[in-house]
């Protein structure tokens, strides 16, 4: 389980909070959507859980384990894709994807992957480029994959299918589907409603960085489109 209590935090020269006592449970085989406008706290609550942000209060526990007691052993088990795919450019595809395999103490198991994933997402006769040839699309695909690769417990996305063609959309729902059919849990953003509404078990609606709703999808919205539901809330 992944599990949010009461995390707040409040960026410097700033006398608002980002985010104000969020608490979210997550759990296995979980896809587990959060949405909100812009400036609402999600990207700074996902990088609160992977631990690119501190914060200020509150506690965040994956499987028992926390950032503060055991930071090495809590980011083994998540992979991050954030909404800007920023990767070291002189590196070629294959050598950043050997790259992070190594850093998560894979062996031989990872040529397989990187050859499935690859192929899958249309860009394994590019992986002998260097990054800097890539489109945005195909950074964004090789983000993907390099999260991918280590079989994580916890897959946190950030706006994971802005710049992805519609068949590499399609293939990432299926993986994702797939991967929480095997326990994995995800936790991801996006301003796509209808994909958030048909995709997750589970949502959490934030705004000015408090949550407004959340539980199971189709107790949130109720008898109405989560856009219904969403507008409703956030015009309240």
């Amino acid at each position: 389980m992944l599990s949010i209590k009461n995390i707040s935090k409040t960026y410097k020269k700033s006398t608002v909070k980002a985010i104000d006592d969020v608490s979210i449970d997550i759990e296995d085989g979980d896809i587990y959507g959060f949405v909100g406008p812009n400036g609402a706290g999600k990207s700074t609550t996902l990088k609160c859980v992977v631990g690119i942000h501190s914060y200020d209060s509150g506690e965040i526990y994956l499987n028992g384990k926390t950032l503060k007691d055991d930071p090495i052993g809590y980011k083994k088990m998540l992979a991050y894709v954030p909404d800007n795919p920023d990767i070291y450019e002189h590196l070629t595809g294959i050598q950043y994807l050997d790259f992070i395999a190594n850093v998560f103490g894979m062996g031989e198991e990872k040529n397989e992957l990187i050859h499935k994933y690859s192929a899958l997402f249309g860009i394994e006769d590019k992986l002998a480029n260097p990054v800097k040839s890539y489109s945005h699309g195909m950074r964004q695909k090789l983000q993907i994959i390099s999260a991918l690769i280590h079989n994580p417990k916890l897959l946190v996305l950030d706006e994971p299918f802005v710049g992805l063609d519609p068949k590499a959309t399609f293939d990432l729902k299926e993986v994702m589907k797939e991967l929480c059919a095997q326990g994995t849990m995800i936790f991801f953003s996006s301003h796509v409603l209808e994909v958030v509404e048909k995709f997750c078990n589970k949502i959490a609606i934030i705004k000015d960085g408090k949550i407004i709703a959340q539980g199971l999808t189709e107790e949130v919205k109720g008898d109405e489109s989560l856009e219904q539901k969403f507008m409703e809330l956030f015009n309240d």
